[in-house]
Order: structure tokens, then sequence, then C-alpha cells
């Protein structure tokens, strides 16, 4: 039987005020309903936002370590659940259970960071010039957040949003994407029963424009946070704007790999195959772009043809399965559009397209896809592709390589395959992307630092922890002077020269 999923909205599951459902369907078997969910518009948005602020005074005001402690119960919970949720995660989203696992792995490693934040939220005291008086910064809570998340990491990208936003004192409504909404209910049933007060965590399942934009534009949602397509992140950015709204978003990527000359190749091929298809290539920071000196050029394009070719495509839940299947009936067709464009636009395609065979009939499946004779110029070069499509380029020098790899609108994450010290710490500094990666994929960010990247990536603060990471977007800065002299004194006035 297909699950219901409700909305969660002060403390309860409740349908669409419209009754209105939509399906979520299995991508790897598009015959196989997973859930029937709730359709929701702009009132069930309003009811979740007005729960929102009626428990945002309590919830700030509660210490910030006890937020941590409910977090720490719920990283957890999410342990104990990891098996099953990660079962979810590949039915719901199609990547295989490993990565699966790994995606749950991600958002309890989050939760963790998170709840430790609750005793670490530090701001600065400093000297102040004048005597008898003090000066130091506080962070605090900036209110309702708005959280709008992709299918891609339906658990992973979630927990980034809501724990910052829980452990600063800050109340949400999260709109999952449509193509994920089980995913998204069991996640918000775990971190609800760890002990969150209602109305402090509430879901608002649905589709972007009737659900999406009504949270973008309420009047008491304070802040936004949206990772998605840099389309959809663009317009949504303009209507925060409009309202004076805190915004920040995460986008698309369009994310190279060098391979010198020097580079071991047997790792770098298979870094290659990992960054390009691993998740069936539908992350953000897949690589889609290789960038092979001419040296070693014949021979990469040779292995890693070979490689991919053997690649095996099926249901995520099967061991032996190395890619699954994409995410839906719309992204596949826009995959093979792009597959198509690329054969119009003159480049060579040597391998992959559609595949409907055996137990693959009835899915999204494309195989591994390489295509040669690549001009930068060309869309396929350029746009964000979100499948597993890759372009091999050649390069005659670091130089060449860096600055093809730089002649994109995006700057997400990058990586370089050598083993010449020089060459690795030109790439480090000359890369404009946000991730930069020596010897490695350009997959595998780790929670404890900062996620983002530049140009048309990204927009605000960076996701995750660290300096710089999440917590700049989900807590705002209070500076505050206690002057204790007894008399009035004035800060930069009545200096001698």
């Amino acid at each position: 039987m297909p699950e219901k999923i409700k909305n969660y909205i002060n403390g309860r599951w409740v349908g669409a005020a419209s009754g209105k459902t939509f399906e979520s369907r299995n991508p790897a078997d598009a015959r196989e309903v997973l859930g029937v969910v709730a359709d929701s518009a702009a009132a069930d948005v309003d009811a979740a936002v007005r729960a929102a602020k009626a428990a945002y005074p309590g919830w700030a005001a509660t210490p910030a370590p006890k937020r941590g402690e409910i977090l720490y119960r719920a990283a957890e919970a999410l342990i104990r659940h990891k098996a099953d949720l990660g079962a979810w995660v590949t039915r719901e989203m199609g990547k295989v259970l490993p990565e699966a696992l790994g995606d749950v792995q991600e958002a309890i490693d989050m939760t963790y960071y998170m709840a430790g934040e609750g005793r670490r939220l530090c701001g600065e005291t400093v000297p102040s010039e004048l005597p008898d008086k003090d000066a130091k910064s506080v962070r605090v809570p900036v209110g309702v957040f708005g959280l709008i998340t992709p299918w891609n990491f339906p658990v992973a990208i979630p927990a980034w949003k809501i724990t910052p936003a829980l452990i600063a004192g800050n109340t949400v409504v999260l709109k999952p994407a449509e193509e994920t909404p089980i995913c998204a209910a069991r996640l918000v049933k775990i971190l609800c029963e760890a002990g969150l007060p209602a109305g402090v965590l509430n879901l608002v399942c649905g589709f972007g424009e009737t659900a999406g934009e009504p949270l973008v534009c309420h009047p008491n949602v304070d802040a936004v946070s949206f990772t998605g397509s840099n389309a959809v992140g663009g317009r949504l950015s303009v209507l925060a704007a409009e309202r004076h709204k805190h915004f920040a978003m995460e986008a698309g990527g369009k994310n190279p790999i060098i391979i010198m000359d020097d580079a071991d190749l047997s790792l770098a091929v298979t870094g290659a195959l990992w960054g390009a298809f691993g998740t069936a290539g539908q992350r953000c920071t897949a690589a889609s772009r290789l960038i092979v000196h001419t040296a070693v050029y014949d021979r990469f394009v040779a292995q890693i043809t070979e490689r991919a070719g053997r690649l095996r495509l099926g249901n995520g839940l099967h061991s032996k399965t190395d890619v699954g299947p994409i995410v839906s009936e719309a992204q596949y067709h826009k995959v093979l559009d792009y597959i198509a464009l690329g054969a119009r636009e003159g480049a060579r395609q040597i391998l992959g397209g559609p595949h409907k065979k055996g137990a693959c009939a009835h899915g999204y499946f494309i195989a591994p896809t390489l295509f040669l004779d690549v001009r930068p110029t060309m869309r396929i070069a350029r746009e964000e592709i979100f499948g597993p499509v890759v372009c091999i380029f050649k390069a005659r020098s670091l130089r060449e390589a860096i600055d093809l790899a730089n002649d994109s609108p995006f700057g997400l994450s990058a990586a370089i395959y050598t083993q010449n010290t020089h060459h690795a710490a030109r790439a480090e500094r000359d890369l404009n992307t946000g991730l930069v990666y020596i010897n490695a994929a350009t997959i595998g960010a780790e929670i404890q630092l900062p996620f983002g990247g530049t140009r048309r990536t990204g927009l605000g603060p960076r996701e995750a922890g660290g300096r710089g990471g999440a917590l700049d977007l989900y807590t705002q800065w209070k500076v505050i002077y206690r002057d204790f002299s007894g008399r009035l004194q004035k800060a930069q006035i009545g200096e001698t020269p």
C-alpha cells in the first residue's frame, strides 16, 4: 500500500486544506506508487507559518544548550533509523543503497555537529576605547525560516538547513522537493519525536509555484534558504529581495576535473567515474567536464570509456547496481534532450544514452554518456545537465586547463589529478570555485567546513559548518555596549589630535 504523506503543522499531521494529493513514484520502476502526498497551496503555507511564528518566542528563549540536547537525541534516533531511511532514499530518489545510507549519515553528522553549536554560538568580546565600558557581539536568531530543498539529497540537505536553523533559535517551515516528500516526512517525524515543541518544525509538501513561492512571499517568513536550480533560485531571490528578506541559495555547477600528464592515470579514471556517474550525475558537485592533458588524452579516453561501459544500471536496492535511475520522467527527458542537443551542436557521442533493457524497462535509466570534440561554447559544455553526461576536453598545459576550467558561469567544485606539487598549488590558488580537490573527485564535501560556490552557483552565506558557514545565515549579530562609568562618555568625540 502506498504511504499517505500529510503535512506536519503545529505538531499535527494534516492533509492539504483543499484535499488535493499527488503521487510519489519509484524512479527505478515508475509503475510503483510509493506515496500519496498532500498537495499544498497558500492556505497550508499560511497555517504552517502562523504555527512557526507562534512557537518562535518560546523556542528562541530556550537556552541554546537545551536546544542542542534535543538535536543530540535526534542524531541518535537517526542512527537507529538509518537503514530504513536509507532504503526510502533509494526507493524514492533512486540512488544506490550505499550512497543512500551516506545521505542519511551526512544528516547524522550535521545533526551532531549543530547540536554541539548549542554551547559554541560564539561572538566577540573586545576592549572598548573608553574606560569603564565593555563591548561585545552576540548571535541571535532571525525568526521564521522558509526552507526549500531539492530531491537529490532528500535527507542530508534538509538536515543541513533544519539543524542550524533550530540550534540558532529559529523556527522552520520546510517545503521539500515534490519528488521526495516521503523522505522529508520521515526525517521531520524523527526530529520532532526527539522533543521539539509543536510549531518549531513544520512540513508543507507540494510544488514550487503553489507552495514554494507562497512560502517565500509570506509576510511572516523572515528568511529563506533555497537549494535547487539556478533559474528557480534567481526568481526566488528577486521575490525575497522585494520583500527585504534574508535569502541564501545554492544552485548549480558545471564542475571540472583536470587530469595532468603526470597524474596517476588509474586513480584519475576511478575518480572521474565516481565524480561523473555517482548518483547518476545528479549532484550539484558532479564532474561534468574532464580536461585532459594531450599527452595522456588517448589513454585516458580509452580507459574511462571501457570502465564506464561496464557500469551496471538497475534498482539501487540491488547490491550489484552501480548506477541508479534518473529521479523522474521530466528529468529523464531533460537529460535526453541535452544528449540530442550535443549531437546537433557537433560533439561526438562515444558512449551512453537511454537504457530500457530488462529490469530497467519501466524506469528512467540513462547509461553513462561521454562526448568528445566538445567546444567550450557549446551548451552541453556550459549548462548544468544534472545527469550522467560528461564532456571531455584536451589541454596542452596547466594554464590552459585552468583557464578552461574557469570558463563557466558556475563555480562550485573543481579537482585536479597531478603528482606535481607546484601544479597542485597553482590549481588550488587559481581555480575559481568554492571547493577544490587535489587527487580526488569533485564530490565528497564534509560537513565541518562551509559548502558553496562562486559566481552563479550561490548567493549569500554558505551551507554546512565552520566559520563562514550556515550559522552566518541562521543568526544575526547584535552588538552590546555597557557603560558602567556612571557618567556620559562620547566615543570618538573630544579626542586630542
